[in-house]
């Protein structure tokens, strides 16, 4: 799983959001990302794009765990609760259904207190590519 983890480093657009892969294991990942400034929308509390983002590389390393290529075919998040610059963010994601071309993620957000801030579910289409260099 190192090899994966590895492998996320490469995602920049998640670096630039200061997002933080913290685990993946089969079908599963964790990641965090603590509220700033330039995470803000025009009502100072986190951006929804910011929220997807942190959602989306948990869905892309808990697909991609298997160590062959998925790439998401749909996602959609729903948002519950906003959060303010200075919170963390934790993001959890664990595989619903996994077949030989297709698999399905939860993904649930949360703050430092364990509130739900957003649900992204979220299908990949399986490829047989292997991960490069993993």
């Amino acid at each position: 799983m190192d090899k994966i983890r590895e492998f996320f480093k490469r995602d920049k657009f998640a670096e630039l959001a200061g997002i933080e892969l913290l685990e993946v294991s089969p079908g599963k990942a964790k990641a965090k990302m603590t509220v700033g400034p330039q995470h803000l929308n025009g009502v100072d509390i986190v951006h929804g794009g910011a929220v997807f983002t942190l959602a989306d590389l948990v869905f892309a390393a808990a697909s991609n765990s298997h160590g062959t290529v998925a790439v998401a075919i749909n996602a959609s998040i729903s948002f519950i609760k906003a959060s303010p610059v200075g919170t963390v963010l934790y993001a959890e994601g664990r595989e619903i259904a996994c077949n030989p071309k297709l698999a399905s993620y939860t993904i649930d957000v949360k703050n430092e207190q364990g509130e739900v801030i957003a649900v992204f579910q979220g299908m990949v289409y399986r490829k047989k590519d292997p991960l490069p260099g993993v």
